[in-house]
């Protein structure tokens, strides 16, 4: 080899950081169609198992039924994306086992979140008539404590309606995406 190729081999930089970010941002996106198609399947799949929760502790027969499916179903509809996201630039270029770990926490972790937040809003929105007016000093401290109280009821009570049904199509859902990606190993 000789001096000038070197030269050349030494001098040649790799892609620059922004264009390598920018290409993992593109890869991570989901498609069209894993939105229209596995949004609406996830909300339905999560309502579902909101409400075989509530009925093997026979307590399907609630007034309040179908706000609950609906407060299930919205916050898994509205986390699948930004879910499938995460999960797929923290997994892109892993083996397997990476990839499932990546979509078991994100799509378990977002929809948890995202229903309980909800959860909060619904909650909010009803003690609202008893808080100060909007703005005062007193209104954000009943704001912050209405919503993290919530917040934590959710956790205590709203999580093991994901229980049994939630948990296994999680675990499949995951499997199952984990597995589409065989062309991300590095």
């Amino acid at each position: 080899m000789n001096e000038a190729a070197a030269g050349v081999e030494a001098n040649a930089d790799p892609a620059p950081v922004g264009v390598l970010r920018r290409s993992r941002l593109a890869q991570s996106l989901p498609t069209m169609r894993e939105l229209v198609i596995g949004a609406p399947l996830w909300g339905g799949a999560m309502a579902l198992s909101a409400w075989c929760g509530l009925w093997f502790r026979e307590r399907a027969l609630t007034f309040h039924l179908g706000e609950l499916l609906l407060i299930f179903g919205f916050g898994a509809l509205l986390t699948w994306w930004p879910s499938l996201f995460l999960a797929r630039f923290a997994a892109l270029g892993r083996r397997p086992e990476t990839r499932f770990a990546a979509f078991l926490f994100f799509l378990s972790l977002g929809t948890i979140a995202m229903t309980a937040m909800l959860y909060a809003l619904d909650y909010r929105q009803f003690y609202a008539q008893w808080h100060a007016p909007a703005g005062t000093r007193t209104w954000f401290f009943q704001f912050a404590f209405t919503s993290l109280i919530a917040f934590y009821q959710f956790l205590v009570l709203g999580v093991r309606l994901y229980l049994p049904l939630g948990g296994v199509i999680l675990v499949g859902v995951s499997l199952w995406l984990a597995s589409r990606r065989v062309s991300q190993t590095r």
